[in-house]
C-alpha cells in the first residue's frame, strides 16, 4: 500500500484523491479566499485537480461493485472540486470585465 501512494505506474485512488484535496486547497489559499483577486497562479491547482481526476479514473472497474460506486461517487466530488478551482481562476476576470464597461 505504501509503495502504490508513490508510484505512479500503479493505480491509487488514495493518491487521486489527495492531489484533488491540495489542489483545491492550493488554490483557496493563492485566490485569498474569501476576497478572490486574480492571479494566474491557480492554473498550477487546476492541472493538479485535472491529474488528481485523471488518476481517480484510472481506478474504476468494468463490473459493477460497490468499489466501483465509491470510485463514481470520487469522480463525482473531483469534477465539482474542477469547478471550483475553475470558478476561483476565471471569476475575477468576469468581474473585472464587467466593470470595465
Amino acid at each position: 500500500m505504501h509503495t502504490a501512494l508513490f508510484n505512479p505506474r500503479i493505480k491509487s485512488l488514495a493518491r487521486g484523491n489527495t492531489l484533488v484535496f491540495v489542489s483545491v486547497g492550493l488554490a483557496a489559499l493563492l485566490s485569498h479566499a474569501p476576497r478572490i483577486r486574480p492571479t494566474l497562479w491557480i492554473i498550477l491547482p487546476l492541472f493538479g485537480t485535472l491529474i488528481g481526476t485523471a488518476e481517480t479514473v484510472r481506478c474504476i472497474q468494468r463490473r459493477w461493485s460497490f468499489y466501483h460506486a465509491g470510485v463514481l461517487i470520487c469522480i463525482y466530488m473531483d469534477l465539482m472540486a474542477l469547478t471550483l478551482v475553475a470558478f476561483l481562476l476565471l471569476y475575477p476576470y468576469f468581474i473585472w470585465l464587467s466593470s470595465t464597461h
